[in-house]
């Protein structure tokens, strides 16, 4: 776990930012950028993901939080504060659940508990088509589910470096991310979650519609719920309105 890839900036409480599939913490940048008056912002690469080694051929969402703990042990700063996104708020539910002493808090965003039979067949055949054509073939559709379109037209260069960075994950452990991220079932553990949640839904999000924020945000005790007008990267779409909503909920405990 050591090898893992983390980045710290700014001063005061720590926040710990957690990534999507298919990106790598160059994802917050701009949430980052906004927090780190107020926060010690630290960020890193998921397994097999930017300068993070892939760890083990399969892993599941365990392991991912286990490395997100790993990464919270190594600070030696106490409890944090965990802000996920996607795939990084899967690892934020399964996290608070199986390392509760080492959160303050978590956000939620852009993200799911669990997914159906046809859900889970679209992740296997993504998968699939990963394992036989490259990550690169999936690259044109993931494009269209992260971003809205005026996004896509009107931040080209933002859109072109973040599938760049999708393009070059390895084909092996983005497809181990994939089934990691198709066989949650967090429905049960999350009405064990004790400590302060925020879930943000994303409006236009096709990848995780709204309802999928609003199931979470039913499953978890006293959880707060806030939209962005945004598609599934709503971190990258409106990254000072998220890092906003990130604040404005910690400084409410």
């Amino acid at each position: 776990m050591s090898k893992i890839y983390v980045m710290q900036q700014g001063k005061g409480p720590v926040v710990v930012l957690s990534h999507a599939l298919g990106c790598d913490l160059r994802m917050w940048d701009g949430v980052a950028q906004a927090l780190q008056d107020r926060f010690t912002v630290v960020r890193y690469d998921q397994r097999g993901h930017g300068r993070s080694p892939a760890i083990g051929e399969a892993f599941g969402m365990d392991d991912l939080a286990d490395d997100a703990a790993e990464v919270i042990q190594a600070l030696g700063v106490g409890a944090v504060h965990f802000v996920g996104l996607s795939m990084g708020g899967m690892t934020a539910q399964a996290l608070a659940v199986r390392h509760p002493a080492l959160l303050r808090s978590i956000t939620i965003a852009n993200s799911a508990s669990y997914y159906d039979d046809a859900a889970r067949a679209g992740w296997q055949a993504r998968v699939d088509t990963v394992l036989t054509q490259g990550v690169p073939a999936i690259a044109e559709g993931a494009m269209q589910r992260w971003f809205t379109p005026e996004f896509r037209a009107h931040q080209a260069e933002r859109v072109r470096a973040l599938r760049a960075g999708l393009e070059a994950t390895v084909a092996v452990p983005y497809a181990a991310a994939c089934k990691a991220v198709a066989e949650i079932d967090f429905r049960d553990s999350n009405r064990h979650i004790a400590c302060p949640v925020l879930v943000i839904a994303g409006a236009r999000d096709e990848a995780t519609p709204p309802a999928m924020s609003e199931a979470l945000h039913a499953q978890i005790p006293n959880a707060q719920l806030a939209s962005l007008p945004a598609a599934h990267l709503s971190a990258v779409e409106m990254p000072m309105e998220f890092a906003e909503l990130v604040a404005r909920f910690i400084a409410g405990l």
